[in-house]
């Protein structure tokens, strides 16, 4: 039987730097949404710090005491303990049983299992033994930053702990892997892994060693979509069109974060800082994603003058006052605490309300394209239409109009960041299309809009969502962004028919 090839596509090579060490490049000029790599995970497993889950589906919320597998007694929900051909049988079963590594539930209540931070690591190592050749080729080569790690003593004296030393006792794994190794292989996952979803929506993290090469920028020119249906398949595209040569980059962080809070979660976890050309901008491209409202002029804003520093100074534009960047940032971090207390609402017309609220309160104080405001905006853009006292049927057409422009305004950011092929710009894309659509029917019916325009209106919205289909048709029909791309051909296919059967009358 021949062995089904790990890397199936490659469009890309592989280059070194002194900054980056390796990279890729695209081998061939590609077209936006361009195939460039095809792989399948090296290791597929719960992530870390994580709730005890299921070590079959990665279902959390199991109680340990009564779904637990026959054979080891560690998680496994009742589904997956039927399945003796799953992963958990596959793999770590084994060696749990044989070793009689106990399995502990953490005290109730804990949202943090530290047992099962081993399995990821102990799958790679398993792995290792399977596949020798693509570890010594593929993995042992990806950067793990040992010496940065050890700096944070607490975490590396954890990992330690409840990894290496546990995986070297209690599961008697000492004769087939040293501490070092282990320690290796933790690293590679925390600085390398991927997130991802089971298809049942379950968070996860996947190893890919050649995808996991990608250099870093805040502006991705690259997409990836993990399909659960295929063995956690991951399939690297263009979201933009690559010349011959050209570095692919995707993004370690979160891309609607500002600057600091960019900088920060690349330091602290991946042990490097970026100076991206959207980084090195104090106005982030001429969004102003970081920029605070000046409190000695009405008109001006104040940036960092030198964004990826701690100790920068911000300066407005239009009248040269600073702030010291303690204050600026203390200033931030209430704001953010008060949204995420409006976030823990419950879902519902309140939560909506508190958003607004909020929003107005800060035009005072942030730039309106903020990434703060940014985010309540995505919060508003997902209430409106969905919770009680403001369905989509009962908007009025001042809400509705409210809703679209919540939309534009996200997408003027994300065709900024994420242009091309992005899933949050093909989410915007269709909440945007719902509004203008009932906007124009609502402006028919009373006489507001002509037949002619009409038609103009809901062919801007099928327009919409064409491009929302052409984004998401590449992600597994399982996950999230494949449902709703299933709904947005349906939605698309009957606004084309009623576009056509406008046309008609209007001829």
């Amino acid at each position: 039987m021949t062995a089904t090839p790990t890397l199936s596509v490659n469009r890309t090579s592989v280059q070194w730097s002194p900054v980056c060490g390796r990279y890729l490049v695209a081998k061939e000029a590609t077209l936006g949404h361009g195939l460039l790599i095809e792989e399948l995970p090296f290791a597929v497993g719960p992530k870390c710090n994580g709730p005890v889950v299921c070590l079959g589906c990665y279902e959390p919320g199991l109680e340990p005491e009564e779904e637990q597998c026959s054979e080891c007694g560690w998680p496994l929900c009742e589904d997956c303990s039927g399945n003796q051909d799953g992963v958990h049988f596959q793999l770590e079963c084994r060696e749990l049983s044989e070793s009689r590594a106990r399995f502990f539930p953490p005290p109730s209540g804990s949202n943090h299992c530290p047992q099962l931070d081993c399995i990821m690591p102990l799958r790679v190592l398993l792995a290792k033994e399977a596949n020798p050749g693509r570890w010594d080729s593929e993995v042992a080569p990806m950067e793990h930053h040992e010496e940065e790690r050890k700096k944070d003593a607490d975490v590396w004296h954890a990992d330690r702990v409840n990894i290496a030393q546990y995986l070297r006792g209690p599961c008697k794994l000492a004769s087939r892997f040293s501490e070092e190794l282990i320690m290796q292989v933790v690293g590679v996952l925390e600085v390398n892994a991927f997130e991802a979803r089971s298809s049942r929506g379950y968070p996860l993290r996947c190893l890919f060693p050649y995808t996991g090469i990608l250099a870093h920028n805040c502006m991705p020119n690259t997409s990836r979509s993990i399909y659960p249906s295929e063995g956690y398949k991951i399939r690297l595209r263009a979201m933009v069109d690559l010349e011959e040569g050209q570095p692919l980059h995707h993004s370690y962080t979160y891309t609607l974060d500002g600057t600091a809070q960019r900088q920060k979660h690349l330091q602290q976890g991946k042990f490097f800082s970026c100076r991206c050309d959207r980084c090195l901008d104090p106005t982030e491209l001429g969004t102003h994603f970081s920029s605070l409202k000046c409190g000695q002029c009405a008109e001006g804003y104040q940036v960092p003058r030198q964004p990826t520093e701690t100790d920068t100074s911000w300066i407005c534009g239009s009248c040269g006052s600073t702030t010291n960047n303690s204050e600026a940032l203390a200033m931030l971090q209430s704001l953010q605490s008060e949204v995420n207390s409006v976030q823990a609402l419950e879902m519902g017309a309140k939560r909506l309300e508190e958003v607004e609220r909020l929003l107005r309160k800060y035009k005072s104080l942030l730039h309106p394209l903020h990434f703060i405001a940014t985010g309540l905006r995505q919060l508003l853009i997902e209430m409106y239409g969905r919770v009680q006292g403001y369905e989509m049927v009962q908007l009025p057409d001042h809400q509705l109009e409210r809703k679209a422009e919540l939309c534009r305004q996200v997408l003027r950011v994300l065709n900024t960041f994420e242009p091309g092929l992005s899933r949050t710009r093909a989410m915007n894309l269709y909440e945007l299309h719902v509004p203008l659509v009932l906007l124009a029917k609502s402006g028919f019916i009373a006489g507001k809009v002509n037949g002619g325009e009409l038609r103009g209106r809901l062919v801007d919205a099928i327009d919409l969502l064409k491009e929302c289909v052409e984004i998401l048709e590449f992600e597994d029909k399982s996950s999230q962004e494949g449902v709703l791309c299933v709904v947005a051909k349906q939605a698309l296919k009957q606004l084309t028919l009623s576009v056509e059967g406008l046309g008609s009358e209007l001829d």
